[in-house]
């Protein structure tokens, strides 16, 4: 009977016979995984076997470690490549750490700011009502309670923070390592389907079927990078009611605004006018050329708007810095701005800020952004003001010169575009004599 390939076959020669019927080997059974002589073939063990020439098999088989062999080697370089990854995170999330420490240390000084000045402005309206020391007693002890609370709040916001941060980091160095062997089983699976494809025909056909198996078996394990917070969801909540007190009535100046732009007669909405809508070049790209300016700007102080922009699938709301002589020419040179940008792709919601381009996650769609400018210390902040929670903040900007709101609408590439913004109307100061942090 014929008999399976054995360790001592490993240099085996084509013209090799059968140890049973002493006949030369020239066929092989593919579901028996043994080479057969003529004799072997006319058994009954065989008989309903798939059964072909030793030299068609080895070259079949040959052309399936061929094909796993490429994809072994792209399979490599997608590891390779995700390790490359996952080291830039760790140093990418270590980084982002402490630009979220300083942006949580610096909302917590401008609300403890904002906390002493509505202190300051409550005292100073009771007094014109009334010199009751009980009520200023109770006021002052209230604002230390607001402050206290304030202190903890943000306290605790670092910690789950710095608790983001562990967990995230612990979860790229496990993928680190799980990716860093995937990589060198690869390399051998590799190296060892090199060997295999420039063998001869016996010497591919011993145990093909399981090397077929087992190469497969390897690349089916899936390679995946590790899937960490995004810290932009570690929101900082809370609002102060002094946002109220220095919201702005803005209006949009037509001389600032770009051809494509439609104004509301109250100047407060901007949509895009029909018929002049010309997209950019690459449909991929998205050109938010079409801007407008507020007509006021502002050279010190601090100030607070918010924007409607729930009527918008691609938009821009933030300050611009510069000059807008000529219509429809405000605001070409990236530097002179800090924008928040919302876009709708499909079901896809995002929003990105910049300087420098950084993208952002929320759960939700927004309504209505607030923007606050605190000139003199160098703020500019977003917020949600459906969630009542910071978006983004930049700190410890340089300002001069004039700072202007300016809004943003994507030119559509093709179809007519509903899109529109509109400035929320001003909120008149709370006559309350309470404080809120």
């Amino acid at each position: 009977m014929s008999k399976r390939l054995s360790p001592q076959l490993q240099h085996i020669t084509e013209d090799a016979c059968c140890e049973t019927h002493l006949e030369p080997i020239q066929l092989f059974c593919d579901v028996d995984q043994i080479t057969l002589c003529s004799k072997c073939f006319q058994s009954e063990e065989h008989k309903h076997h798939t059964v072909c020439g030793i030299q068609e098999a080895a070259e079949n088989y040959r052309k399936l470690f061929q094909e796993i062999l490429n994809t072994s080697r792209e399979k490599l370089e997608a590891a390779k490549s995700i390790l490359t990854d996952e080291q830039e995170r760790m140093a990418m999330i270590q980084e982002e750490e402490q630009n979220f420490k300083k942006m949580i240390e610096s909302e917590y000084s401008m609300r403890l700011r904002l906390l002493d000045e509505e202190c300051e402005l409550n005292l100073q309206r009771q007094q014109e009502c009334t010199s009751d020391l009980n009520l200023r007693e109770g006021l002052l002890n209230q604002v230390i309670q607001l402050a206290t609370e304030l202190e903890e709040m943000f306290q605790e916001m670092l910690q789950r923070l710095s608790h983001v941060g562990r967990e995230n980091m612990k979860k790229l160095k496990e993928s680190e390592a799980r990716v860093s062997e995937q990589i060198c089983s690869l390399q051998k699976l590799t190296t060892e389907l090199e060997k295999k494809c420039g063998e001869d025909a016996l010497v591919l056909l011993k145990n093909a079927k399981y090397s077929l198996e087992r190469s497969k078996s390897l690349l089916l394990e899936r390679l995946e990078p590790a899937h960490i917070i995004d810290l932009s969801l570690c929101h900082i909540r809370g609002f102060s009611s002094m946002f109220r007190v220095l919201q702005r009535h803005l209006t949009l100046d037509p001389e600032t605004a770009h051809p494509c732009l439609a104004l509301s007669e109250d100047l407060r909405t901007v949509k895009l006018r029909h018929g002049q809508q010309d997209g950019a070049d690459d449909p991929g790209r998205l050109d938010f050329s079409a801007m407008v300016l507020a007509a006021e700007s502002f050279t010190s102080g601090r100030h607070y708007w918010e924007v409607d922009v729930e009527k918008a699938t691609r938009w821009q709301v933030g300050i611009f810095h510069g000059s807008a002589d000529t219509k429809g020419s405000t605001a070409r040179a990236s530097g002179e701005k800090v924008l928040l940008t919302g876009s709708v792709m499909g079901t896809e919601w995002t929003l990105w800020v910049f300087p420098p381009l950084k993208r952002l996650f929320l759960k939700k769609k927004l309504d209505t952004v607030g923007v606050f400018l605190d000139y003199e210390h160098g703020q500019i902040s977003f917020y949600n003001v459906t969630e009542t929670s910071l978006i983004y903040s930049f700190s410890h900007c340089t300002f001069q010169g004039a700072l202007r709101p300016v809004f943003s609408l994507c030119i559509p590439n093709g179809d007519t575009s509903p899109d529109s913004l509109t400035i929320s109307p001003q909120h008149g100061p709370s006559c309350d004599a309470t404080v809120s942090p």
